[in-house]
């Protein structure tokens, strides 16, 4: 049986040999197509952690428990030394101010200093604000996520389990509109959750493998709450690019070959979706090739 890890391998080689080329908003330029998918049984508990390169998991998995909290500052982040979400309010500091302070700087006096961090720390209305607190017209606040966990335990048949952060009224004050934007559940008869999620905009050298963990962490924390068992994870991606700064990570990626997928598991069950550490997070059988950098393009 081919290695599931090839759907990654595959698509990172189709948009590398065929993928447009075009300046993007980065101003780094990109190669692209448009619409791809991947599937992945989660049921033996394996999960798509990709072992051509290392990615940290743990780094991946704490950005999915901020977004859970509903937090937008990235001060939480720091505190967890996760710098993925530092770039774009240190660009704004420095377009801002004239100031160019260094990244080590810059999350110094966030951590040190929490006016600084809430003026200058706050990502505005991203992720978390738009899954745990979505503002509607009447003024009041919606909780997508226990709004949906509260759907899988009383009506699993539903078509309507989902939620998103593409909340158009807000987009303008994000200092990154949401790429993993949908997240859709499916449970069947026998008790299995699958999980579906669409990215507008995949980032698929640093990004996808990201998502993929986050997306699969919070499949087995809801499964979990709601007494069912993994089933599926389906990916979909819109705009599904390499930077131009990323193709030699590319090229050196597709010289790798995939060993065995590691597990991933609980080692308990909190007492709500509110209440999951770091720690409750175990992966075994993860022996990846090195890390390969790459720069983010902001």
């Amino acid at each position: 049986m081919r290695h599931p890890e090839h759907q990654y391998l595959d698509l990172v080689e189709r948009v590398l040999r065929h993928g447009d080329e075009r300046v993007d908003r980065t101003g780094v330029g990109a190669r692209s197509i448009f619409g791809a998918m991947a599937r992945f049984d989660l049921s033996g508990g394996v999960v798509p952690l990709l072992t051509t390169r290392r990615i940290y998991w743990k780094t991946a998995v704490k950005e999915m428990l901020w977004f859970l909290t509903g937090e937008t500052n990235i001060r939480p982040l720091l505190r967890e030394n996760v710098r993925i979400w530092t770039d774009w309010p240190l660009d704004r500091y420095r377009r801002e101010t004239g100031e160019n302070l260094s990244q080590e700087e810059f999350e110094r006096r966030i951590l040190a200093d929490a006016d600084f961090a809430a003026r200058w720390g706050d990502l505005g209305p991203v992720y978390g604000r738009q899954w745990r607190r979505w503002r509607g017209p009447d003024g009041r606040e919606y909780d997508q996520i226990a709004g949906l966990v509260d759907m899988l335990r009383r009506t699993p048949a539903s078509r309507r389990m989902l939620f998103h952060g593409w909340n158009v009224a807000e987009l303008q004050d994000m200092a990154l509109p949401p790429c993993h934007m949908v997240y859709q559940y499916y449970v069947t008869s026998d008790g299995r959750l699958s999980s579906l999620c669409f990215q507008r905009s995949a980032d698929l050298f640093l990004g996808v493998a990201f998502n993929w963990i986050n997306a699969v962490a919070l499949q087995l924390m809801l499964a979990q709450q709601a007494d069912l068992r993994p089933g599926e994870f389906i990916w979909f991606g819109g705009d599904v690019h390499l930077y131009l700064n990323h193709l030699e990570q590319a090229e050196e990626l597709l010289r790798r070959e995939p060993r065995p997928w590691p597990t991933m598991r609980l080692v308990r069950k909190a007492a709500s979706i509110d209440d999951y550490r770091i720690t409750d997070f175990v992966v075994e059988g993860y022996d990846p090739h090195p890390a390969i950098h790459a720069d983010v393009a902001v």
